[in-house]
């Protein structure tokens, strides 16, 4: 609010006016001089939001500054700095007038600020609209004196921008460092040392081009590109919460490479991943790609409200379209108008309007088959029968499994005899008398039970779990949930610590939709439970018992079995007593109760079915076509329009259970002040397809600038807008703004190509210069802001186990398909609610890209964490670089890279045969050469070939310090003693500043 100002402050503010004009001279600009002044002190309470606005004083519009405020006083009187409000209190020392208040911990504007807010209002306050939100101008390319011409019109810009500063353009980078550049940035693997000298000795003119259109051609150009896109879809292949189950996204991830080989046009890439769907005509690639929108987090805990994280994903696909395409924080405007940006409360809930009529419910929601390979169109598509046929087909299939023991799993079984039994958290179990287990209670809600058994039968083929009553349980069991139930997800058994395989499960009761069959499966949401369907004859608060059939009998009279139940699902749903039995025999193929409901359900007319009949129907078809489908086929979640779309109401303050009923169901739309840039853009506004379109709308100035910018910030570690995740008025202005919108306006005009844009960049001389640090720089432009040279960078964590993969020679390269399993810590697992399962591929598959690893959100590999992968929780624009203590400890000693380094050590051993002193300088020159592109320094091979051959001789006394770094699984064909001091020199270049950093 303002206040009179006391007259004993009138003669210093007479004063303080007399300020020199700003420094810089000329005109004041609003947007480049003004506006980061007022946003960062002045709009949080004299902003966009009105009902958070203080003394009615609005300072982001000229009629606003210039009006009246509720005391009466104007602010701001153009032409006039002494006669406006404005100036005095920001002048002021009384601690009860002065701006900003004392109580926002604002930085008080200093002189030189003072006196560039003193001159633009004696130039008349004149007001601009943000820079980010104008329509992109046609801009005239700078005419450089030929000494100072580049390569291409980047360099115009740069270089007109570097002589007014009195700075000069670094030299070109030396031919090696070039390629290494070149092909980390646009593939993420490291050239060979045959690409390397190829390139340094070719001459002809076009040589670096003719690098740039290899590595753009290739098809690791998608896996790399790819993974930035990845990064702001919150790629993951678990849920996230505490439950954090798995679920099959790779096709997705298959869909995003394919579409940046192909160079899908930008416009069309977004319109298929926001609204693929909804295109005519859809094609299942179309489909796919809307999965870009359900990588948004679902939450299994029991007691959840389902509504309340419907919500939440909805609020992410609001967020993430708002950061991703336009470069706005979105989320600020979710329970109010947003304080900085002209982006209202309504109109956050316009936005959310598109989102919030798509099918999913939590995880349900719309799902399609995929099978490995089928996105690149190397695998038949799945296919299944037709449900009529289907129906048949089961009708007859139950009705020759009815036998006269139907209900009853009948085998000769026998006690076993229990060795061992505990649970991954430590929990106990009471034994009782008749050899049952009652669980003490004491573990994890998500527990996991282990019991160790032999058995004096000479060969077991069955095993039976009796599921058990017992009066501590609630209602008496069996199970630990408030009802007594229990869901048992996933069942193991294995001896001698080799996997037993088991061919089949039954049960004598089964709860719809949890049939005992689910414990065979990965899918950590599906697995047995008990409850009782409405009508049904069974009792759930009773003896049950389920039936694990084995591949191939096992003898478990001297060498135990071991069982693992886990239960992955829900809180508290564990076995409370159970027992173990086994037998000779199997079962004979019989009807549990869960087919002799869908037996019913399919003899009865399909008019005359009820709800729970034809809910049966539908999931014993899903998991049939299932069933159906080629191995490794993926149930991907994709985007679907509802057939009757839920109304859209604004939330008050954000909160879920407080709908605006009174104002009213909520229409799409945009937001105002981008549309206003968009003379002949769209203004009708239905659907998702819509704002796709009105997006990449050729007259929409945002995404055209946000996405050369972030692509901009990939070559050069910073944007052109350094907050590339926030193009609000709270974020930087562009270093060169001309420059970005002359790139924004060609990728329009180049057919929103992003490898052609990628191409103008990586060969402009701006691009090649130099990294090397210099003084002048240094004190002129200590962060590079203006390009002076290039920028050095530790490369990600997946290009860092990438890089490792292609200089050891282990590399699979094969592209796309389900996520693997490299190596990893045992304890990853230990602080989490469900210990996943995390075997470690076999063959070539632990040697995939680090794109390809499993990324379990509750739990990331230890690799992601450590070198600053998000946690995809919500969308990453822009990773962080830390540089830690740990960084080095892994490089030195996690296992992936020591597996990586016995990998480089026999490459060398294969590349160079020989005796070990002999070839050690060629050995020496060789690992560099993978490692690093170049040749070592005097210095550097001195100093490793006396260390190494230290190294020799220590593990020549001591075999077993040899041994410790050797893998009997991964044989070196070379004494140890040897083998172990070349996995040393890899180590040790692994771990070196010039194998991590892009230079």
């Amino acid at each position: 609010m303002l206040h009179p100002l006391p007259l004993h402050y009138v003669a210093l503010l007479s004063l303080l006016l007399l300020f020199p004009k700003n420094a810089g001279a000329g005109t004041i600009k609003f947007n480049r001089d003004v506006r980061t002044l007022l946003s960062d002190r002045c709009f949080q309470c004299h902003g966009p939001d009105e009902k958070k606005r203080e003394g009615k004083l609005r300072l982001d519009t000229f009629e606003g500054a210039t009006g009246k405020a509720k005391s009466g006083a104007t602010a701001i009187v153009p032409g006039q700095p002494e006669q406006s409000e404005f100036m005095k209190r920001i002048l002021t020392h009384d601690l009860v007038d002065v701006m900003p208040p004392p109580k926002t911990k604002k930085t008080p504007f200093t002189e030189a600020e003072v006196a560039t807010l003193k001159q633009w209002i004696q130039e008349g306050a004149s007001y601009e609209g943000h820079w980010a939100f104008q329509p992109l101008p046609s801009v005239r390319v700078p005419v450089l004196e030929p000494s100072l011409a580049g390569k291409n019109e980047i360099d115009a810009f740069i270089r007109e921008r570097l002589t007014k500063e009195g700075l000069t353009p670094s030299a070109e980078a030396d031919r090696a460092t070039l390629l290494r550049r070149l092909s980390l940035d646009l593939i993420g693997l490291l050239p060979s040392p045959a690409e390397v000298e190829a390139f340094v000795k070719d001459q002809s003119p076009n040589a670096y081009e003719k690098c740039v259109d290899r590595l753009l051609a290739s098809p690791h150009y998608g896996e790399r590109w790819g993974r930035h896109w990845l990064d702001q879809a919150r790629y993951a292949d678990s849920d996230g919460y505490s439950i954090d189950a798995e679920r099959p996204m790779w096709p997705y991830r298959d869909w995003v490479i394919k579409a940046l080989n192909d160079d899908l046009p930008f416009d069309q890439f977004t319109i298929e991943q926001l609204a693929g769907d909804l295109l005519p005509q859809a094609t299942k690639a179309q489909r796919v790609a809307t999965a870009f929108h359900r990588n948004t987090l679902i939450n299994s805990e029991g007691g959840v409200d389902p509504e309340q994280y419907r919500i939440e994903a909805v609020v992410d696909r609001v967020n993430t379209t708002g950061a991703v395409w336009m470069g706005l924080t979105m989320g600020c405007a979710q329970c109010h108008t947003h304080k900085y940006d002209p982006i209202s409360h309504q109109e956050y809930y316009q936005m959310f309007t598109f989102f919030n009529t798509c099918t999913d419910r939590n995880d349900k929601g719309a799902t399609l088959p995929m099978a490995p390979g089928e996105v690149f169109g190397t695998t038949p598509p799945p296919a299944a029968l037709p449900q009529t046929e289907w129906e048949a087909t089961a009708r007859k299939r139950l009705a020759e499994a009815i036998t006269p023991g139907a209900g009853a799993l009948k085998a000769d079984w026998k006690a076993v005899n229990l060795v061992d039994y505990d649970t991954a958290t430590g929990a106990g179990f009471v034994k009782l008398p008749d050899n049952s287990l009652l669980s003490d209670g004491k573990g994890s809600f998500n527990d996991t039970y282990r019991v160790s058994f032999t058995s004096s039968l000479g060969k077991v083929a069955s095993i039976r779990l009796r599921a058990l009553t017992h009066e501590s349980l609630p209602k008496q069991g069996p199970g630990r949930a408030g009802n007594g139930n229990f869901v048992l997800t996933k069942v193991e058994v294995s001896q001698g610590g080799k996997p037993v395989a088991v061919q089949a499960a039954m049960a004598d009761h089964e709860q719809p939709e949890f049939a005992v069959a689910g414990v065979l499966d990965d899918n950590a949401r599906t697995g047995w439970a008990i409850n009782v369907a409405a009508g049904s004859k069974a009792r759930m608060n009773a003896e049950h018992e389920a039936v694990l059939l084995l591949q191939s009998p096992v003898d478990a009279r001297k060498e135990p079995l071991e069982v693992k139940l886990y239960h992955e699902l829900n809180q508290n749903y564990l076995l409370g007593r159970f027992a173990l039995e086994a037998a000779e025999d199997q079962p004979k193929s019989i009807l549990s109760a869960g087919d002799t409901m869908l037996l019913e359900a399919l003899k009865t007319p399909e008019k005359s079915r009820n709800a729970q009949q034809r809910k049966l129907l539908a999931t014993a078809y899903g998991k049939a076509k299932s069933e159906s489908q080629p191995k490794g086929t993926a149930a991907l979640m994709v985007m679907e329009e509802m057939p009757t779309p839920r109304p859209t109401h604004l939330l008050q303050r954000g909160d879920f259970t407080r709908p605006d009923l009174a104002g009213g169901a909520m229409s799409p739309g945009v937001l105002a002040a981008v549309a206003r840039a968009m003379p002949a853009g769209p203004t009708e506004f239905k659907n998702r397809l819509d704002l796709a379109r009105w997006l990449v709308h050729p007259q929409n100035p945002l995404t055209p600038r946000v996405t050369v910018n972030r692509i901009w910030m990939h070559l050069f570690t910073r944007g052109l807008v350094e907050t590339e995740e926030d193009f609000g008025t709270q974020g930087t202005p562009p270093s060169h703004p001309e420059l970005l919108d002359w790139l924004a306006s060609h990728f329009i005009k180049d057919g929103w190509s992003i490898k052609q844009l990628l191409r103008t960049i990586v060969t402009s001389a701006t691009y090649r210069q130099s990294s090397v640090g210099r003084a002048d720089v240094a004190e002129r432009d200590p962060r590079n802001l203006l390009l002076a040279r290039q920028e050095r960078t530790r490369v990600e964590a997946e290009i860092i186990r990438d890089a490792a993969l292609t200089a050891s020679g282990l590399l699979d390269p094969t592209i796309g398909g389900p996520s693997v399993f490299p190596v990893q810590p045992e304890g990853v697992y230990a602080f989490t609610q469900n210990a996943k399962k995390w075997q470690v591929s076999e063959g070539t598959g632990r040697f995939r890209r680090g794109l390809y690893t499993t990324f379990y959100r509750s739990a990331a590999h230890p690799l992601f964490s450590t070198f600053d992968a998000p946690d995809f929780q919500t969308t990453c624009t822009r990773r962080g670089r830390s540089n830690t203590p740990l960084q080095a400890l892994m490089m030195a000693n996690n296992g992936a890279f020591l597996e990586l380094a016995r990998g480089l050590a026999g490459r060398l051993l294969k590349d160079l045969p020989g005796p070990f002193a002999a070839q050690l300088d060629a050995r020496i020159s060789r690992a560099f050469l993978l490692c690093v592109s170049r040749e070592p320094t005097a210095a550097e091979r001195t100093a490793l070939h006396e260390a190494l051959l230290g190294l020799l001789q220590t593990f020549t006394k001591n075999p077993t310090e040899a041994a410790a770094l050797l893998d009997a699984a991964m044989p070196i064909a070379a004494p140890p003693a040897e083998a172990a001091a070349l996995t040393s020199l890899a180590r040790i270049l692994f771990n070196s500043d010039n194998f991590l950093t892009r230079e």
